[in-house]
């Protein structure tokens, strides 16, 4: 038996709540439990920055056909200190969210300056 099996509800068997390595059979569900919902949290993240990305393509060819420059500090600076505030109220480090924020801007810059040049 392993812990896939306990992760499947058919348990151990031998009556005494732990599965054959020791682990309590209720902490097992409960990390089963915590673990589908955070597969289910990373799958719509997932969906969210396609849909985010989507936008952005679509951003990157218009700056392309008015000739607008890639990037914008003036709105990236603006969008970090949103996304900061919505961190700080939603508990989670801004230190954090603006460093996921800057990656996601540096990629979509990249795709602008892409779609610029061309070669999209």
């Amino acid at each position: 038996m392993n812990i896939s099996d306990l992760d499947n509800g058919r348990g151990n068997g031998n009556g005494t709540g732990r599965a054959a390595d020791g682990i309590d059979e209720s902490v097992t569900a409960e990390l089963a439990r915590l673990r589908d919902s955070i597969d289910n949290i990373d799958a719509a993240v997932v969906h969210m920055l396609a849909e985010r990305f989507k936008c952005t393509q679509q951003v990157g060819h218009l700056k392309a056909r008015h000739q607008l420059p890639p990037a914008d500090p003036g709105r990236e600076a603006s969008q970090i200190a949103r996304l900061r505030q919505l961190a700080e109220n939603a508990k989670l480090d801004p230190a954090f969210a603006e460093k996921l924020l800057n990656f996601i801007i540096a990629e979509v810059i990249r795709h602008h300056e892409t779609i610029a040049a061309g070669e999209e």
